[in-house]
């Protein structure tokens, strides 16, 4: 399975699987008989049945979390919109293959494996104020590699990013998305305030403008987005053709996920929000995906490293289903 065109994509997410409605009601059954009164470990109940449904276990485990991060430098970061310099994505990505990255011990923390994929970082995408930041076999390419990341035999996904100039990538999608003007949805980032924030703003603004005409999310991604927010799309779709369930990290990740669900209605179903972040913008691009974080602590790595801590509460959630003995088996009245 895989595809060659954004059409050939918009087909594949268009007829995904779902969740396997005897695990969910076999999950929903059990939980019911577990030593705890009803309700009473409130999310997790929630998590733990949202788990085994795509994964199709009524008493799953997690035995093999993946996290990616993908990397990819911008061309409107020419513009002055971060506070740091694109040099920095090929630093980062670095620390991130040695190990050095808050993400690096977020994952080991949690058991899983960490991958880094590059995309190309020595072409930048255009500036999308000028035109789209990506071509359709650009876009298609980075989509793929993306895709082509996710293990088969992961049982939970984490995609995260690296890339100067992306929330200002991610801002203007997000404006483009969900509707209201640059000021709305641009923020800090990197730490950018006063006039460097207003011209950050500015190329926001102008970007909406060159592509007023944008079509759907996928059409959207391609004009304003930059490969690393294609990958981590690329990936959360595959994970869905394996029935891989995907938490998603902060502003970055959650406007490449977004491309998906204006793509397709319920492209995000196998998708869980990590964590809110403190990009201002955040809470309000959850709000109209319908997703409740689970972590709200002030984060603005980016990296993925919301939603890997976020892997702790998943699996707790998950341990506690399959683990924890029912009133038959343990000798307790349930009456």
């Amino acid at each position: 399975m895989s595809f060659e065109t954004l059409d050939a994509l918009r087909a594949l997410l268009a007829d995904m699987p779902g969740p396997d409605a005897e695990a969910v009601q076999g999950a929903t059954d059990r939980n019911g008989q577990l030593t705890k009164p009803p309700g009473a470990l409130g999310r997790l109940e929630d998590l733990a049945i949202w788990y085994a449904g795509w994964r199709g276990d009524a008493r799953p485990a997690i035995n093999a979390p993946q996290v990616i991060v993908f990397a990819g430098n911008h061309g409107v970061a020419a513009r002055g919109v971060s506070a740091f310099p694109p040099e920095v994505t090929v630093q980062m990505v670095a620390n991130f293959e040695h190990g050095g990255a808050a993400v690096n011990q977020l994952a080991k923390a949690f058991g899983a494996r960490m991958d880094v994929v590059a995309l190309d970082l020595d072409t930048p995408t255009a500036d999308f104020t000028a035109g789209p930041a990506m071509s359709e076999a650009e876009v298609v390419a980075a989509l793929r590699a993306g895709w082509d990341a996710v293990d088969p035999q992961t049982d939970l996904l984490v995609v995260g990013e690296m890339g100067i100039g992306n929330t200002t990538s991610a801002a203007a999608i997000s404006a483009k998305l969900f509707g209201g003007d640059a000021t709305a949805w641009t923020g800090r980032g990197t730490g950018v305030e006063g006039g460097a924030l207003a011209l950050k703003t500015k190329v926001v603004a102008d970007g909406l403008t060159a592509h007023a005409e944008a079509g759907d999310g996928l059409d959207v991604l391609m004009r304003l987005g930059g490969r690393e927010l294609a990958g981590m799309a690329g990936a959360i779709a595959r994970a869905r053709t394996l029935r891989v369930p995907v938490i998603m990290d902060g502003f970055i990740c959650t406007a490449a996920a977004a491309c998906l669900e204006r793509t397709v209605a319920g492209a995000l179903d196998h998708v869980v929000a990590g964590h809110q972040s403190a990009e201002g913008a955040h809470p309000r691009m959850l709000e109209a995906l319908g997703k409740e974080p689970l972590l709200s602590l002030g984060l603005r790595l980016g990296e993925g490293s919301g939603a890997a801590l976020a892997i702790g509460i998943l699996k707790g959630a998950v341990a506690c289903h399959s683990g924890m003995a029912t009133f038959g088996e343990a000798g307790v009245s349930d009456a």
